[in-house]
């Protein structure tokens, strides 16, 4: 264990009923660390939440604060506190009798308590606020107590399961600035669970991508964007496009008909692979000029650039880019060696990368969701 690790779980397994939520999963999280868990509903982020604080406990493996091994300490006396969702506020106190409650559980000094909720209270912004109802706030006013409530017990960790969902668009941008100050000024350590892949790279120090119950790569957010471990990181960290490919050699690919430099190496000779390529670094020039050509099947503005659809021998790539293309026009695409990623084949090849169903994906996502489908274990 490294010496700055706060917490580290070793070989935890969870299951409910038959279904196994976490799997043989170890993490070492560092002390002072803004971490996130991110996946899909369902991966096992807010159990492995839940096992640190203390509200379930792992049916094998052990989990360790500062070295010492915790599995049988009680939530309420883990130097940890928690943000849910649902920020459980108590409606019958005001705004500082709220922030002030663990104090006063722990029977903190009087003076202790107005200095303290005084202090939380300006740091998320809530100054004037210590008499109002928690009745009369906003979504947004009623999260920032919740945070002042968790950070005035003086928590070594702050737990924080998906606290901004509740929240719209511009509030949740506002917030996830607000959480990343506050963290930086404490420096005390976040763990913080989404399956929002923007809110994880815009906020995170270490981003944990989990997918069925076990972590599938650990890495700064660039780590996890340009060098994905396999199909489903490239595939649910932002848009990708993934393609079969074989490597000839070190720092040569084949793949959509022709040969590639790139800047991978390690592979076996004629090992098969799957290749990754951003939208965002295709170059769109006229076919001659091509490495390789296609045809636009369909095109959407996205205000920054457009989102265009090209088939290229049948696979569906997607295109990024400033300069609109008519539906239907041939264009010409080339690629850098640094634009190519290559990934060793995994359980998730061939499931992700071509966006020959992307217009009846975007149908579908428009469709209201079922009632509990977004539930999570």
């Amino acid at each position: 264990m490294e010496n700055n690790t706060i917490i580290s779980l070793q070989n935890i397994d969870v299951s409910f009923g038959k279904e196994n939520v976490l799997k043989s999963f170890n993490l070492n999280i560092r002390d002072g660390e803004f971490v996130t868990l991110l996946g899909p509903s369902g991966c096992g982020k807010t159990t492995t939440l839940r096992i640190i604080g203390g509200f379930i406990t792992p049916d094998t493996g052990d989990v360790f604060f500062n070295g010492k091994k915790i599995n049988d300490l009680p939530p309420h006396k883990r130097e940890v506190n928690t943000i849910f969702q649902k920020y459980a506020l108590f409606p019958h106190l005001n705004v500082f009798e709220n922030v002030a409650f663990g104090m006063r559980v722990h029977k903190k000094p009087e003076a202790q308590i107005r200095e303290t909720v005084g202090r939380m209270l300006e740091m998320v912004n809530l100054g004037g606020f210590a008499r109002r109802s928690v009745n009369s706030l906003s979504g947004g006013q009623q999260q920032r107590v919740a945070i002042a409530r968790a950070l005035a017990n003086e928590p070594k960790v702050l737990l924080l399961d998906e606290p901004l969902g509740a929240l719209d668009l511009k509030l949740r941008k506002d917030m996830q600035t607000e959480l990343k100050k506050i963290q930086q000024q404490l420096g005390i350590t976040f763990v913080f669970v989404t399956h929002d892949q923007e809110e994880a790279l815009s906020m995170s120090d270490t981003v944990v991508v989990m997918d069925k119950g076990r972590i599938q790569q650990i890495g700064t957010p660039q780590d996890i964007y340009n060098e994905p471990q396999n199909a489903f990181i490239a595939d649910f960290i932002g848009e990708s496009n993934i393609l079969d490919g074989v490597m000839h050699r070190d720092f040569l690919v084949e793949f959509a008909g022709r040969k590639f430099d790139c800047l991978d190496k390690g592979f076996r000779p004629m090992e098969p692979v799957d290749v990754v390529i951003r939208p965002e670094d295709i170059e769109v020039v006229p076919p001659v000029e091509g490495h390789i050509s296609g045809v636009v099947t369909s095109v959407n503005f996205k205000g920054v650039h457009y989102e265009i659809i090209v088939d290229v021998q049948d696979f569906k790539w997607m295109i990024q880019s400033t300069e609109y293309q008519e539906v239907g026009d041939e264009i010409g695409l080339i690629l850098q060696p640094d634009d190519i990623h290559i990934m060793k084949k995994s359980e998730y090849s061939g499931m992700f990368g071509d966006y020959s169903t992307f217009s009846d994906e975007m149908e579908e996502d428009s469709q209201p969701a079922e009632e509990g489908e977004e539930a999570e274990s």
